[in-house]
């Protein structure tokens, strides 16, 4: 009884979703939505900019206090992941009408890995459909120009119902010395498909959907240490808000999708990177830490000092 009680009580937020007017139906994305999110966009990045200066903190946990800051690197190289919500503390230039912006940024370290090794595989776009599956379900690289891509993916969010997205991004890449690199992604298509898989599949007008996501913007940083590299991604998207009233119901159900695809991505990344560098050189596995490892580790801040 307690288990049936439990699946209602999932299926609860969706059945309220659909069966409420105006959540059911397409809806509009306008510019009063779209504008403020990209001044949001725009400041979060001039931000960015400013961080990736020489002697700027790095990654995130770099800006933080130095009992915490060193909490957060044991977390790291015990395998776990460091998630922050960027935007929690909401201000005037966070607010979207009809619209919600979600902010987060998360971080892994992957022990025995290369920058370059690294750098390849998050390139490798025509494989990411093998790498993060299930969440993409085709990819392709449409063009590249130097350090500049134009891809494509097909992505699929299920949490109790399955959204099918047909996406494009701008994507570039650059090397600020031998130990770190930083990528910008920047979609420029996102259409919701109906019926995905059949003779009847179809794309609906992007901007005239359900709303599960209308853009989304990712940075990434990667810097190399001795005994492997660390990743943080950090994901900027948009999507529909809910209706009044309905806020404590569907609220934690639609800002949860966000952070979990955060964590697939990093996490998968992190399992891709390790078999590769594994498979190149052989691993050193570690059974009481449960992951690869090599012989010594390094001050990541004394790397980036070089």
């Amino acid at each position: 009884m307690r288990g049936r009680i439990r699946t209602w009580a999932m299926a609860l937020p969706l059945a309220w979703m659909f069966a409420t007017p105006g959540l059911a139906h397409s809806v509009e994305l306008k510019p009063e939505t779209l504008e403020p999110f990209e001044r949001y966009v725009r400041q979060a990045e001039q931000k960015m900019e400013d961080e990736l200066r020489a002697g700027k903190p790095f990654l995130l946990p770099d800006r933080w206090p130095p009992e915490r800051r060193d909490q957060a690197d044991q977390q790291l190289r015990r395998g776990e992941m460091v998630i922050e919500r960027m935007n929690k503390n909401r201000g005037p230039e966070a607010h979207v009408p009809d619209g919600l912006i979600h902010h987060w940024a998360g971080i892994v370290f992957i022990p025995g890995a290369t920058l370059d090794r690294t750098l390849t595989l998050i390139q490798d776009y025509d494989h990411h459909q093998d790498v993060y599956s299930p969440e993409v379900l085709r990819s392709r690289l449409v063009r590249r120009q130097g350090d500049d891509f134009h891809i494509f993916l097909r992505l699929r969010k299920h949490k109790v119902v399955t959204v099918v997205l047909d996406t494009e991004y701008d994507v570039h890449f650059a090397r600020l010395d031998a130990h770190r690199a930083y990528s910008r992604s920047h979609s420029t298509r996102i259409a919701e498909v109906e019926n995905p898989g059949r003779n009847d599949e179809r794309e609906l007008s992007p901007g005239n959907d359900h709303g599960f996501m209308w853009a989304l913007d990712t940075y990434w940083r990667f810097l190399e240490v001795a005994d492997g590299v660390f990743i943080q991604c950090e994901a900027i998207s948009l999507t529909r808000d809910v209706p009044s009233g309905l806020g404590w119901l569907i609220g934690p159900f639609v800002h949860s999708i966000p952070r979990e695809s955060l964590e697939f991505t990093l996490a998968t990344t992190r399992k891709a990177v390790v078999a590769r560098q594994a498979a190149a050189t052989g691993p050193t596995f570690d059974d009481r830490r449960n992951h690869y490892v090599c012989a010594r580790s390094v001050d990541r801040n004394a790397v980036q000092a070089r």
